[in-house]
């Protein structure tokens, strides 16, 4: 179902935020994410000049390399557009992130490594949807190999599935839980 219908209004601004999940030959996953805004209108900046409409004020791309386990092991980020010409200078601190698990406390943690003036706020805006997407790339793909073995060696305990509680539809009363995992639901019925 669609928003419902919007008063008389002037588009003035787009962001957009895509992120992709790769499984690598060697074994770790690259996620990558990208953030664009873009005006519907120019306008004068001091350090890029005039900005036309439909030209990004931000542009900047982020890729963390995780293994399974969601720990990150290695960054790169990147700015192409920013409103100030000092802006891609900070995308070398976005290495701190190295050795971080994508999960609880993580936005903490990135403001901690590179909050502030020790940071960018659109790439640091940006690891939540990055997050997100590992979750969405790599949980699927390691819960369909471990029913694949399980099938193959059913003396192996199943393994705990780490969606469970993580939203109301992954809640361990629900009926997505007793469908797909029945055995670790708890509902009464």
């Amino acid at each position: 179902m669609p928003l419902s219908r919007p008063a008389e209004r002037e588009h003035i601004h787009t962001r957009t935020v895509t992120c992709q999940g790769f499984r690598r030959k060697d074994g770790l996953w690259d996620i990558e994410g990208h953030i664009s805004d873009v005006k519907t209108y120019g306008f004068s900046n001091h350090d890029r000049g005039e900005i036309p409409a439909g030209e990004p004020v931000h542009g900047m791309w982020i890729r963390v390399t995780i293994g399974d386990d969601l720990v990150i092991r290695e960054v790169e980020a990147v700015t192409d557009f920013a409103p100030f010409s000092a802006c891609d200078a900070i995308a070398p601190n976005y290495e701190k992130l190295v050795g971080l698990k994508l999960g609880p406390g993580l936005r903490k943690q990135i403001r901690d490594r590179v909050g502030g003036v020790h940071g960018c706020t659109h790439l640091n805006e940006l690891m939540g949807p990055v997050a997100t997407t590992a979750f969405q790339t790599v949980f699927p793909i390691l819960a369909k190999e471990s029913l694949q073995a399980r099938d193959e060696n059913d003396d192996k305990p199943p393994r705990r599935n780490p969606l469970i509680n993580t939203c109301h539809g992954w809640r361990s009363d629900g009926p997505a839980v007793k469908r797909i995992s029945p055995e670790l639901y708890t509902g009464d019925d």
